[in-house]
């Protein structure tokens, strides 16, 4: 079927003839400004004004989410939508009140500092930081970007492909400039020099350029080592941070971020047995 431009929308001329098989019109046209944009007015002196009408920033917020490339599933993860569950652990409650008033005093009061995320998986790091982001490109105007670690680094080490055209500076390049980083599960991926050099370069220029990183990570933020632990102790501890990403790189995130610790039972497992048995 042909199509033509009203209001900026495309219309089926089918639909209008009532030839589709479904008719699927979009002629939601604002009230305010009739689709024009902006809302003009005269003052006391007989002189018209104008500016834009509020439906034009509802579309900027909404091209700033998109720009954030926040997964689908985590797109309803807001702050307000975070369940703290009867009996939960009272970590769960603090780190919900830190990311509020984090989100109340940007930019000002934080000082180009973030947030780092700690606790066992499924405790709702991850819904926490996302909740903090969407807050902040939608009331804050930030323009913000999340990033899973694990993936980032997938897709640098593909770029050294010489068959892939983009390369590790394309990559990095949205995030050393988003205004607003969230760095999903740093410390997955399995350390080497390479990743140790990857996670110095990004964290060190985002630290240089004051900008914000909220980081989310599975593991204790302790150095690396076990140091003082006899051979069967330190095989048998939990690896930390300072394990996964070098206990300079975990220095400097005592510098760039406040620690938020997260405690709980697994959220992601309780869901899949209340649907399984309702």
């Amino acid at each position: 079927m042909r199509s033509f431009s009203t209001f900026g929308h495309e219309v089926c001329t089918g639909c209008l003839r009532g030839q589709c098989a479904t008719l699927e019109l979009d002629m939601t046209v604002c009230s305010i400004c009739e689709g024009v944009g902006l809302v003009r007015w005269m003052d006391a002196a007989g002189n018209w004004v104008s500016r834009p009408c509020e439906c034009q920033e509802a579309e900027r917020e909404q091209k700033r989410i998109a720009a954030a490339q926040i997964p689908a599933r985590y797109k309803d993860c807001t702050l307000d939508t975070f369940h703290i569950y009867h009996g939960a652990d009272r970590l769960l409650g603090a780190a919900l009140t830190t990311a509020r008033r984090f989100v109340d005093e940007y930019p000002v009061d934080t000082g180009g500092k973030g947030l780092l995320f700690t606790g066992s998986m499924g405790v709702g790091k991850t819904h926490l930081a996302v909740g903090v982001l969407q807050r902040l490109v939608r009331e804050r105007g930030a323009k913000g970007l999340f990033c899973d670690y694990r993936e980032l680094l997938k897709s640098i080490q593909n770029s050294y492909n010489p068959e892939v055209r983009t390369t590790e500076l394309e990559l990095l390049k949205p995030v050393f400039a988003a205004e607003v980083l969230v760095l999903d599960d740093l410390g997955a991926q399995k350390p080497n020099e390479w990743v140790w050099d990857t996670v110095a370069l990004i964290l060190n220029t985002r630290y240089n350029d004051r900008q914000t990183t909220i980081i989310t990570t599975n593991y204790s933020d302790l150095p690396a080592g076990g140091g003082g632990l006899s051979d069967p102790e330190r095989a048998a501890r939990e690896p930390t941070l300072g394990d996964r990403i070098g206990d300079r790189m975990l220095s400097r995130l005592a510098e760039m971020c406040i620690q938020v610790k997260m405690a709980g039972k697994d959220c992601r497992q309780t869901e899949i047995k209340r649907a399984r048995f309702g």
